[in-house]
């Protein structure tokens, strides 16, 4: 497998998941659902990660096959900085859950549409990284496909948390189904990080079957 179709499809990745802070964060302003909220600092977590990958991915190819210990230390480097940023954004997270006021959450609608549209394109960057991971096993291949993999069962919560909002807004359920939305998206972060820094301990993470 050529490196460069791998490091188009990262490139790829920065450019489709760079408008998503911006219009859930702009959301934000119209609305005040705890979900969207989360979903906004969830996406600036995970473009932030996107963005090590990549860079990581050029420095080692840049120059051909690289010396296997500077390999294995800017991976391990990589998957510390994602894991602990993955970390610390699903604890804030939960603490704006779980503490923040219950005030009119507004026009969710912008934030829903991301999250529909995620959907589908966290979709399909999983099952390119699994097959471009499967047909030559890379490490940040491989933590890709399982970062894409999650982002699209979150989007899919995501989805589920903020339609709810928007068709009933004054159901005294929303603020349950909101809160448990942001727990989800939390969690998700904690899990992760949790798994990836556990994966720079030397662990080659391989894309599961």
């Amino acid at each position: 497998m050529n490196p460069k179709s791998e490091e188009r499809t990262l490139l790829a990745s920065v450019v489709m998941s760079s408008p998503g802070p911006l219009v859930v964060g702009a959301a934000l302003f119209f609305g005040h659902s705890s979900t969207q909220l989360a979903d906004f600092i969830r996406r600036t977590a995970e473009l932030a990660a996107i963005i090590v990958s990549w860079l990581v991915f050029r420095i080692l190819h840049e120059t051909g096959e690289p010396d296997i210990i500077r390999k294995d230390k800017l991976e391990r480097i990589a998957n510390l900085s994602v894991g602990a940023a993955m970390c610390m954004s699903g604890a804030a997270m939960m603490f704006i859950a779980l503490f923040s006021p219950n005030t009119e959450k507004g026009n969710v609608i912008p934030g829903l549409i991301i999250a529909v549209l995620g959907v589908t394109t966290n979709s399909w960057f999983w099952l390119r990284y699994y097959k471009l991971n499967h047909k030559k096993p890379d490490a940040i291949l491989a933590v890709q496909s399982r970062l894409y993999r999650a982002k699209s069962l979150v989007d899919a919560c995501v989805t589920i948390a903020l339609t709810f909002v928007a068709v009933a807004p004054g159901a005294p359920a929303v603020r349950y189904v909101d809160l448990g939305g942001s727990i989800i998206v939390a969690a998700y972060l904690i899990i992760n990080g949790i798994m990836t820094m556990r994966g720079s301990n030397g662990i080659i993470i391989r894309q599961q079957t």
